[in-house]
C-alpha cells in the first residue's frame, strides 16, 4: 500500500470530512481517475462532492461511484452525467491488495479528498472500518477534551 507519508499536495479542492466521522480509516491509497475534458473544469472549479460517494474493486478494476462531478457551465452538449462511474487508475498489486482488503466483512473503500498533483487529478482512497454509534461518541468526547485542554493552556501562557 502507498501511504501518505507527509507529501506535500496542492490543496484539496474537495474533502470528504463525514468520512473521518463515520469510518475509522485503517490506509490510504493515492489514485487517479479518468474524466472527460468537461469533468475535471468542473474539478479544477471545486464543484465536486465526495459525501456519498464509495469505490469497489470489479473484475480487476477499481471504480469510483456515486461521487458527484458538477456539470460544467460553458459545456453545451459534450457535458459529462454528473453520478456516472469513474474508472481508478492503479498498478495491478495495489488492486489485488485493495481487492483482499475489502473482501473482509464491514472494510469498505472511501474517498478523502480530491486534489490536483503535478497536472493531474487524483483521490486520496481510504481503506476504511464502519465506526459504531458508540466509537462517534468516544471520537467526539475526545476531540472536546484535547479542545478544553488546549484552551486552559493558552490562559496559562
Amino acid at each position: 500500500m502507498v501511504k501518505n507519508n507527509g507529501l506535500k499536495h496542492d490543496k484539496p479542492l474537495a474533502q470528504n470530512k463525514k468520512a473521518s466521522h463515520d469510518y475509522r480509516i485503517l490506509d490510504t491509497v493515492e489514485a487517479g481517475m479518468v474524466l472527460t475534458g468537461t469533468e475535471i473544469k468542473s474539478i479544477r472549479a471545486s464543484r465536486i462532492n465526495l459525501k456519498d460517494g464509495f469505490a469497489q474493486v470489479r473484475n480487476g478494476e477499481a471504480w469510483l461511484m456515486n461521487v458527484h462531478i458538477s456539470i460544467y457551465d460553458q459545456g453545451n452538449q459534450f457535458n459529462h452525467d454528473p453520478l456516472r462511474n469513474r474508472k481508478l487508475l492503479l498498478h495491478k498489486k495495489q488492486l489485488q491488495q485493495l481487492a483482499e482488503q475489502t473482501s473482509k466483512k464491514g472494510t469498505t473503500l472511501v474517498p478523502l479528498k480530491v486534489y490536483i498533483k503535478n497536472g493531474f487529478a487524483k483521490v486520496l482512497i481510504g481503506i476504511a472500518e464502519g465506526k459504531h454509534d458508540y466509537d462517534k461518541r468516544e471520537t467526539i468526547k475526545k476531540r472536546d477534551q484535547e479542545r478544553e485542554i488546549r484552551r486552559t493552556l493558552k490562559n496559562y501562557r
